[in-house]
């Protein structure tokens, strides 16, 4: 039994990592903003902090043998200082409490939008560089995070970073309630041809991915610094992944459609406005970025993980549609 630290523990992956680590048998620590009786009622040690406040991460990691880092700032637009101060600052106090403390790993919850630019990607692997020139900010704090993360003395701490991209399931509080909403009022169009592939992933398959990784890291593993794309077995159609979501919720589903070229111009339109006028928002109504994850393909190979933790979705994308539709009250 370890005593494993998840940061985050009360978002939707988190929740899942922290149910399959107690599974196991785990002592299992969490770590948010906000305080969660329900996990703490489940056996879950809890600490209540920012990832910003270093000395609170220092003592949050005190005695612990592992950590899996999900909290993060996810956002596509808003001030570039705190996703520096989220994603970058907070993952290196969660960086140097390891070192200090003597943890013995690190799992670091990165995002496939590291790598992503200006085109699709279709069957891409770890080789891929970080864009130089990325529009998500997301994206480009994540990507100098997870370089943080992986450029660890591998001698003193254990690290390595999984890429999970759109996580859907029972419980989901992010991904799916915006489509819905944004569907709802009339927002929500298709960005192209509709023909456009992106890897997918169910929450389920995304927590066994973050324990898999962990429990191979060690003395000589090739999992140590390593990034690793992980997803569904085969990518989906965005759009018709999200029309069967939007059924599952008794939606209309999309049938009209917008160029992307258009899609990409109103997005660098409404951030240059956002920018003259200083407006402080993370969600402006299209940006660059959001064009493109709409509107590209983008998915990737998972041979990486396959060999080198024995990744492999235990829940088919089929079945995990059914299983989150079974989860809605409708």
């Amino acid at each position: 039994m370890e005593k494993i630290l998840v940061t985050g523990a009360g978002g939707f992956l988190g929740r899942y990592i922290v149910k399959l680590l107690l599974s196991k048998g785990h002592s299992v620590h969490g770590l948010g903003r906000a305080v969660h009786d329900d996990l703490i009622e489940q056996g879950v040690v809890w600490h209540q902090c920012d990832i910003r406040d270093a000395q609170a991460v220092q003592a949050a990691t005190k005695g612990v043998d592992a950590v899996i880092h999900c909290a993060s700032k996810i956002a596509m637009w808003g001030d570039w200082n705190d996703f520096v101060a989220i994603n970058i600052q907070g993952t290196n106090n969660i960086i140097n409490a390891c070192l200090q403390n003597g943890v013995k790993k690190l799992v670091y919850t990165s995002t496939p939008s590291v790598v992503f630019g200006k085109e699709s990607i279709e069957g891409g692997d770890e080789k891929m560089p970080y864009p130089k020139n990325s529009v998500s900010r997301y994206g480009r704090s994540k990507a100098l995070a997870e370089n943080n993360v992986l450029s660890v003395d591998q001698t003193k701490l254990y690290t390595c970073a999984l890429r999970p991209h759109l996580i859907f399931g029972p419980g989901d509080d992010h991904l799916v309630p915006r489509l819905v909403e944004a569907a709802k009022a009339g927002r929500l169009k298709i960005i192209g041809n509709g023909e456009n592939k992106v890897d997918v992933i169910a929450v389920e398959n995304a927590a066994v991915a973050h324990v898999q990784a962990l429990e191979a890291l060690g003395e000589g593993s090739p999992v140590n610094a390593q990034a690793y794309f992980i997803a569904q077995n085969e990518p989906v159609k965005l759009w018709e992944f999200t029309n069967t979501l939007l059924k599952l919720h008794g939606q209309d589903t999309l049938v009209k459609s917008i160029p992307f070229s258009l899609a990409y111009s109103i997005g660098a339109c409404c951030e240059l406005f956002a920018k003259i006028f200083r407006i402080k928002t993370d969600n402006l109504p299209m940006t660059r970025f959001v064009a493109m994850q709409l509107g590209k393909s983008h998915w990737f190979k998972h041979n990486k993980a396959q060999n080198h933790f024995s990744y492999d979705p235990r829940l088919s994308t089929q079945q995990a549609l059914k299983q989150y539709g079974e989860s809605l009250n409708y």
